[in-house]
């Protein structure tokens, strides 16, 4: 039933205004409703999206959020590093990041940020 519908996440935040300046000149990301005052509702690639809402809960998830899918990771990080992007390091069983990038038993790469929230956000490499 579910498999055929498209998903979208949706990440809290504390301060809206914050966050849509971060998504803005950090990620390039513009909401497609601007006036909104509570919620912000940005597209993405292949039709997918994610909402932002105000809300206290901000920033206590432990766990990634969302994610992106990219072909190319390095350059992802490159130009997200020249807006002030800055990785994030782990070193955990069965996970270790060098240059915040993890390479996956299988070849997968991928890289994790927070945003202003606190939101857990990756990159990821297929």
């Amino acid at each position: 039933m579910l498999k055929n519908l498209s998903v979208a996440a949706v990440l809290p935040a504390s301060d809206i205004n914050r966050a849509r300046e971060f998504y803005r000149d950090k990620l390039g990301l513009e909401p497609d409703n601007p006036d909104a005052a509570d919620n912000l509702m940005y597209r993405c690639g292949d039709g997918t999206g994610f909402m932002i809402y105000q809300t206290g809960n901000a920033g206590t998830a432990k766990n990634t959020q969302m994610g992106w899918v990219t072909n190319d990771l390095e350059a992802e990080m490159d130009e997200l590093r020249s807006r002030g992007v800055a990785f994030e390091d782990y070193d955990f069983p069965g996970l270790k990041t060098e240059n915040g990038v993890a390479t996956m038993p299988d070849g997968e790469k991928a890289a994790w940020f927070l945003d202003t929230e606190g939101n857990i956000l990756s990159i990821n490499q297929m």
